[in-house]
């Protein structure tokens, strides 16, 4: 997989996540992930389509998805996964991925991406066998990770 390609997820992110959220992360350690892997209590699934086919999903636990919607919404108290909390992280992965597009194509790669799904419960299952899976940490200042996990194919 190329890294070119992973780059501009990192820096879409950084960027959308202290825009849209006052949110400062720095990158943890990237590395492979296993398929099948289990997610946390959030993952918000985005297709990718175009020159790279694949997916981009968002994994969180439901403390740093409640986090960043309350963050998203000026400070907010969210207590509970609402439609609100919901349509807040799914747009921030849509801002992500928009961003991360745009960076592509300015290098001359065109992708499009999918609305997104949200997903959210115990004990999620993820498995992409036909594709590798590159893990991407973003870790908070507090220290609560926000994961992307990217897997396509050219």
């Amino acid at each position: 997989m190329n890294i070119e390609y992973i780059n501009p997820f990192i820096e879409a992110s950084k960027v959308v996540l202290k825009q849209t959220a006052g949110i400062d992360v720095k990158l943890g350690k990237v590395y492979l992930q296993e398929s099948p892997f289990r997610s946390n209590s959030i993952i918000i699934i985005v297709g990718l389509t175009g020159k790279i086919r694949g997916q981009a999903m968002f994994s969180m636990t439901m403390d740093v998805g409640l986090f960043i919607a309350s963050c998203m919404m000026g400070g907010a108290p969210v207590q509970e996964l609402d439609e609100m909390a919901k349509s807040a992280l799914s747009e921030l992965t849509n801002m992500i991925l928009g961003n991360t597009a745009t960076i592509l194509y300015n290098k001359g790669l065109t992708i499009d991406i999918t609305p997104p799904t949200c997903l959210f419960g115990d004990n999620l299952q993820i498995s992409n066998n036909k594709l590798r899976i590159v893990c991407i940490p973003l870790i908070m200042e507090d220290g609560r990770t926000f994961e992307i996990d990217v897997a396509f194919e050219e």
